[in-house]
């Protein structure tokens, strides 16, 4: 009898070990499926940070300058488009002149944002020459003061002259700015204002007209 009672004692004690090393594994295995969770759960993050907005894009002075300089450029040509509705006497000038006014105005907002965005002046600097084919203060009297078929050659001439100061500034741009939207726009100016200058030498040229400089053009001092 004691000797079985021994034996049962032991059988007892034997499966309380084993329901030990059962439990034991049990939570080794349950830490084990925790961390294997846990990273899991931090590489199914990473590509969030990852995915993060990339800082602003990169600009120079060039760009800079292109914006600053523009920007005058532009608000002159569409002073002067303004004018045509109610003083061009050709449909194909007034014509001209919305295309220039619609294109170029979005143009001016959209520069001066890129300026406000880098944390530069909206103008140039003081004394700073606002780039090529820009008419003086006596340009602008004597085109204004135009009607009619007089007003369609000054138009004409001087927005060429206009029209080819802004491509030569795009394509300082194209040579020497970084900024990859500000680079569009100077592609953009170079390809669209090159095919309106054929169009207006071709108008130009049928009136009788001539470049600015020409003295059958006065008050255009260049």
């Amino acid at each position: 009898m004691k000797r079985f009672t021994r034996t049962r004692t032991r059988a007892l004690a034997l499966t309380a070990a084993l329901l030990s090393g059962a439990l034991v594994l049990a939570a080794c295995g349950s830490d084990d499926e925790d961390k294997s969770s846990a990273k899991a759960s931090t590489s199914a993050s990473a590509p969030a940070s990852a995915s993060a907005p990339a800082p602003a894009g990169a600009f120079n002075d060039a760009d800079v300058m292109f914006a600053q300089m523009m920007i005058p450029h532009h608000e002159q040509a569409v002073e002067m488009a303004k004018e045509a509705p109610a003083k061009a006497a050709d449909p194909e000038v007034k014509q001209l002149a919305a295309t220039i006014e619609a294109a170029q105005a979005p143009e001016i907002r959209l520069m001066k944002g890129w300026l406000t965005t880098w944390g530069k002046p909206t103008s140039a600097p003081g004394g700073m020459s606002h780039g090529g084919g820009m008419m003086s203060e006596a340009d602008m009297i004597a085109f204004k003061a135009s009607t009619g078929a007089d007003f369609d050659r000054r138009f004409l001439a001087m927005m060429i002259e206009h029209h080819n100061g802004a491509i030569a500034m795009a394509e300082t741009e194209l040579a020497r700015g970084v900024d990859p939207a500000a680079r569009k726009l100077a592609e953009q100016i170079r390809s669209s204002q090159a095919t309106e200058v054929r169009q207006m030498r071709q108008l130009l040229a049928g009136k009788g007209g001539t470049t600015p400089g020409s003295p059958s053009m006065p008050g255009m001092n260049h």
